[in-house]
């Protein structure tokens, strides 16, 4: 990868982080538990909590991909293999680290 393409990786692994980051406090605020006191009938009651347990789920898997982005962007500032397949060793595409710059793996390996 040339200095160029690195430039571009490393602004989309900060762009990443910090939208990952509004979408986990987002996340976090439509979580909060439903008060019993709030009148809003039983069958609302009800798919608020299925909407609940959902949004906790994409709340995982978005804190998930946080720690992913962090991990590559300390691969990247450490120059650690930063781009290389963990299985084979080659170079991972630029294309596919510009569209998940947290993978670890080439399109073959994966």
């Amino acid at each position: 990868m040339n200095k160029e393409d690195l430039s571009k990786i490393k602004n989309k692994i900060e762009e990443e982080i910090n939208n990952t980051k509004k979408l986990i406090k987002d996340y976090k605020n439509l979580t909060k538990p439903i008060a019993p006191e709030n009148a809003i009938g039983r069958v609302s009651r009800m798919d608020a909590i299925n909407n609940k347990s959902v949004i906790e789920s994409v709340l995982r898997k978005t804190e998930r991909k946080l720690k992913e982005l962090l991990f590559a962007k300390k691969q990247y500032e450490k120059n650690i293999d930063f781009g290389k397949c963990i299985i084979c060793n080659k170079e991972i595409n630029i294309k596919r680290l510009f569209i998940m710059p947290y993978v670890k793996k080439c399109i073959s390996c994966a």
